[in-house]
Parts: C-alpha cells; sequence; structure tokens
C-alpha cells in the first residue's frame, strides 16, 4: 500500500471514530485539531497534527501554535511538544494520529502540571515586556474632543455658575407654563 491510500484509510477511521466528537476538527484531509481539558480552563490546549507526504513513514508535523493556546507558557510547550514527538517515534511506519490524540487525552494532566494558571492583566504584561519600549498605555489612547459652536459654548457658559457646574434645577419644568400650553381637560 502506498502512503496516499494508508492515508485516506486512516482519514476515514478518523472520520468515523470522531463524528460526534465536537473536540475533534478537521482541517483539511492532512490537518486535524483536538481539544484537551475544559473550554476555558488554564490548563486545556488545542493539539494539532498534519501529515507531510511520507506519512506515516516518517513522523506527521504536531503543532501547538493554535490562537487557543496563547495562555499556555514556552516551557510546557516545548515539554509537551517533546512527550508528543517520544510518542510518535515508538509507533513510527503505522496509522498514529488517533494513538497520539488518545495518549494525549489521557495524560493530558500530566502534560499540563506545570502550567501556572495566570491572568489576562499577567499576559498583557508579558506581550508588552516581549515588544520595543513604547509609550504607556493611557497616553497611546487619545480622546476625541468634541466640537461646539459658538452659540453651544455660550449657552453652556450661561448655565454654569462660578464653580463650573449646572445650577440647581436647571433642567426644571415651569408647571404654569407647561399646564398652560396643555390647556385643560
Amino acid at each position: 500500500m502506498n502512503h496516499q491510500e494508508e492515508q485516506e484509510e486512516e482519514l476515514e477511521v478518523l472520520r468515523s471514530i470522531y463524528e460526534v466528537d465536537d473536540r475533534f476538527k478537521e482541517i483539511d484531509d492532512k490537518t486535524f485539531q483536538y481539544k484537551f481539558g475544559e473550554d476555558g480552563h488554564y490548563k486545556s490546549f488545542v493539539l494539532e497534527i498534519s501529515w507531510p507526504e511520507d506519512y506515516p513513514e516518517c513522523a506527521p508535523n504536531i503543532n501547538l501554535d493554535a490562537f487557543y493556546n496563547k495562555h499556555i507558557s514556552k516551557d510546557v510547550k516545548s515539554s509537551l511538544l517533546a512527550r508528543v514527538a517520544e510518542q510518535c517515534e515508538m509507533t513510527l511506519g503505522g496509522a498514529m494520529t488517533f494513538s497520539l490524540f488518545d495518549w494525549a487525552n489521557e495524560h493530558a494532566e500530566e502534560l499540563m502540571a506545570e502550567q501556572q494558571e495566570t491572568t489576562t492583566v499577567d499576559l498583557e504584561t508579558d506581550t508588552l515586556r516581549n515588544e520595543e519600549p513604547s509609550l504607556p498605555v493611557e497616553s497611546t489612547k487619545k480622546e476625541k474632543k468634541e466640537n461646539l459652536t459658538k452659540a453651544q459654548k455660550r449657552k453652556m457658559n450661561n448655565r454654569l455658575n462660578t464653580k463650573g457646574e449646572l445650577e440647581r434645577g436647571w433642567n426644571w419644568v415651569d408647571v404654569v407654563k407647561h399646564l398652560s400650553k396643555t390647556g385643560s381637560s
């Protein structure tokens, strides 16, 4: 059997196994993703496996660079990649995508044991530290000033007292004037 036929056969098997599993995603005929852990949990991750042309005789490409994995530290990613690569070496020559996903599922807690819970503030400061020095976050935001006409400014100043506050009752309705406009019923 040539590589293409083996890949087609494994693709059929993967589709039948993961038919109803919403954590499995087929990107294309040679790229697959599987999400481990609870959605949004700091120890969850997405493992992507893509097949090169001569797969299964050579190891598949393993990727953790999905946007979902942005919370995972570099050390944990490299450790996880090394452990999955070890599993690839053990099963080289046969269909291994399901085996790798299954192994990672069984060892997910162990693989992510060193992952620390981070807050969004920590992630923002990490990305700011990795970038070139820039202006503080507050100074980069420019507030758009509201342009007022002279008449609007004059009217605004007439309403304000010496402290710059609106006078008490500036928006009160004159009851007599209001009743005279509505008329008697």
